[in-house]
């Protein structure tokens, strides 16, 4: 591998605004764009690169080889995507959106001649825009980077170092696989708040003085912007309404169990023992594993690591050094 690449950052709002944060932490070279004259002139203001000259920043990016990061709601991801096929057709690209076949598709369609490592790290805030965006954001967080049929492995192997570089380690995971897991782990917990926020605040002036940390904690994230909530939960349809009949279904077992016998207990011990067996996970020892990129496994070995909840956490030229439960 040769030099570290630059790095180009189109979207300057939480997410796209910590990833140039963190990359220039790591002492890469980066610039950006944003649609948002705030955010730009913000970002300026902070002694960045930025502008809101978006083909600009993506003619910069394909004269120096840089890689692209498209740091935008996935309902301005088409026409983005139009820019970059205009502006920069064969630049190495990747991105931070919050569901990956529908993105996959979409650079497939408008982008063809990129090279494209589909990403999403997994951290975050209810609060949005530049002015919220930090260089820690992903200290120690997951982020997916997926691993297709068709996926250039050297260039995966950039992209995760940026990755790295920005403080999470790395999740190799197919992007059905993602998409599904996070409709259960982010989508659906957005359409619960959103709904459990209605719900209390229904309770009128009382409720507002009463909500203590159950009700806060349950609804942090109905803060979020609902544009960028509404582009997230609709973007991946197919795989949000399988698992929110889950959910719907749960709660209806709970009712019926409530209004025939006035108990919970099925519903509150299969929750409580939920929990505990997510956090078990989260906490089990680790053993190490490598996978050589070169190998004519490697793809099938990456998902492995991915598919048991491991991580990548380092390279070492051409192996990639994992993590497993």
């Amino acid at each position: 591998m040769g030099a570290v690449r630059d790095v180009c950052v189109i979207g300057l709002g939480l997410i796209g605004g910590s990833v140039l944060r963190a990359a220039a932490r790591a002492g890469r070279t980066v610039w950006g764009a944003t649609a948002s004259t705030s955010d730009a002139e913000a970002a300026v203001a902070d002694g960045f690169d930025a502008s809101t000259d978006v083909a600009g920043a993506l003619r910069k990016a394909a004269a120096t080889d840089a890689l692209v990061v498209l740091a935008v709601p996935l309902t301005a991801l088409r026409s983005v995507l139009t820019a970059v096929a205009e502006h920069a057709p064969d630049c190495l690209l990747t991105d931070v959106t919050s569901v990956k076949v529908p993105v996959r598709d979409s650079v497939r369609a408008t982008a063809p001649s990129v090279t494209f490592v589909g990403g999403h790290p997994m951290a975050g805030s209810a609060e949005s825009g530049w002015a919220a965006s930090t260089s820690g954001l992903f200290d120690g967080a997951a982020w997916v980077l997926t691993v297709e049929s068709d996926t250039d492995l050297a260039a995966w192997r950039e992209v995760a170092t940026l990755a790295l570089d920005c403080g999470a380690h790395v999740v190799p995971l197919d992007a059905e696989v993602h998409d599904e897991t996070a409709a259960r782990i982010s989508h659906l917990p957005h359409l619960l708040a959103a709904v459990l926020a209605s719900i209390g605040a229904a309770g009128g002036p009382v409720a507002a003085a009463l909500a203590a940390g159950s009700f806060t904690d349950g609804t942090r994230v109905a803060g979020t912007r609902p544009e960028l909530v509404r582009a997230m939960t609709e973007g991946n349809r197919a795989a949000l309404l399988p698992v929110l009949d889950e959910a719907l279904g749960a709660l209806g077992a709970a009712r019926g169990s409530l209004a025939s016998t006035g108990g919970l207990a099925a519903t509150i011990d299969a929750g409580h023992t939920a929990a505990r067996r997510v956090a078990e996970h989260r906490r089990a020892n680790r053993t190490s594993r490598s996978v050589r990129l070169s190998a004519s496994d490697a793809r099938q070995a990456l998902l492995a690591v991915g598919d048991r909840g491991g991580r990548i956490t380092a390279f070492d030229g051409d192996v990639a050094l994992a993590e497993v439960p």
